[in-house]
């Protein structure tokens, strides 16, 4: 079988609180965990009414004491909302509690509107993009167990994120730009395009991290991940009905309407988007694995033959229908179990 992982960004339903929202990510966690899921990452996104994932660390903490051994990561932390200082020091106490198993993938994306951006980096203008490659070094050096060493006027400061570290917390890079995989290449991070909402670009994305990779301490190769949004169940007219309120949701965040709590899948059967609207669904959707067992696994095999990634990262975005527990996901936990099923 592929190496397989997941990405949740904790959707929260028509039907849900933030706490149903919270126990079915768990629920989630601990079934991929069973299943030999290799990692299980949550993402940062801020004041947006479907998304429950605001704070990575956070999740984190939840996520690895309630399994026992998949590898726990951000998906990632948006490091200039943040000082380098305590992201290292909230994944250096991960690591000192669930040794071995923790991941910190870092981009550079606001993860939410202008305003709450604004309010997230305390009314600093700038976006983070100069100072990012110096917050990557600050953050990977404080990381090591002999921390780093800062000039403070005529003195020496010695910084660590936590004292008497015996392990470090594994570093990714995200983007979605050709920026980000340069970056990557050159600082010889393991790399992942956020394929399963730019849907174009990955293949040269991947193509430049590797012309430009060089080698690091922590990575020798080059190293990449495929995320790609995945809904599976038995039958095809299934699973597409189940990717409705999710494809549904993209599509509002992106044609600029109102966002709101994710819908049922009755709710969005039953209010379908007019004509005009359709193409754009469908294209939204295209760079999507959605159908019955037999073939999402072939998709997925193709997907990671085609980017020569390492790993497939599954985003399961599998809707939930009426009449189903609060706090289950009944549709995510199907995609990620027929899936390694058919894979195996």
């Amino acid at each position: 079988m592929p190496a397989l992982s997941v990405l949740d960004l904790i959707p929260v339903r028509t039907d849900q609180t933030t706490g149903d929202a919270l126990a079915a990510t768990l629920a989630l966690a601990r079934s991929a965990d069973e299943l030999g899921f290799e990692r299980y990452w949550v993402a940062e996104h801020h004041n947006m009414p479907a998304v429950a994932s605001t704070n990575p660390p956070v999740l984190m903490a939840m996520i690895a004491a309630a399994t026992a051994r998949i590898r726990v990561g951000s998906g990632g932390v948006m490091l200039p909302n943040h000082s380098p200082l305590v992201v290292a020091e909230q994944v250096a106490l991960l690591e000192a509690a669930h040794p071995g198993r923790i991941d910190v993938g870092l981009g550079r994306a606001p993860g939410s509107d202008p305003v709450t951006s604004h309010l997230l980096r305390r009314g600093s203008s700038s976006d983070g993009v100069d100072t990012f490659p110096d917050d990557i070094a600050t953050l990977r050096a404080m990381l090591r167990p002999d921390g780093v060493s800062v000039a403070v006027g005529q003195r020496t400061y010695d910084l660590h994120a936590t004292p008497r570290a015996v392990g470090t917390p594994l570093v990714w890079l995200l983007g979605s730009s050709m920026y980000s995989a340069q970056l990557a290449g050159e600082l010889g991070l393991p790399y992942v395009f956020a394929h399963h909402f730019a849907g174009r670009g990955t293949d040269e994305a991947l193509a430049l991290y590797r012309r430009s990779f060089v080698a690091s301490d922590e990575l020798a190769r080059p190293r990449t991940i495929a995320v790609a949004n995945v809904v599976v169940a038995e039958t095809d007219d299934e699973a597409r009905a189940l990717a409705l309120p999710n494809a549904r949701s993209m599509w509002r965040l992106r044609s600029g309407q109102p966002l709101a709590a994710q819908e049922l899948v009755e709710d969005a059967l039953s209010s379908p988007v007019g004509p005009a609207d359709e193409p754009a669904l469908e294209e939204l959707t295209s760079s999507w694995i959605v159908g019955d067992p037999t073939g999402a696994a072939r998709d997925a095999v193709r997907l990671l033959e085609r980017l020569g990634a390492d790993e497939l990262m599954v985003s399961p975005v599998a809707g939930t229908r009426a009449g189903s527990p609060a706090d289950r996901s009944p549709g995510r936990e199907q995609t990620l179990r027929l899936l390694a099923d058919a894979l195996r």
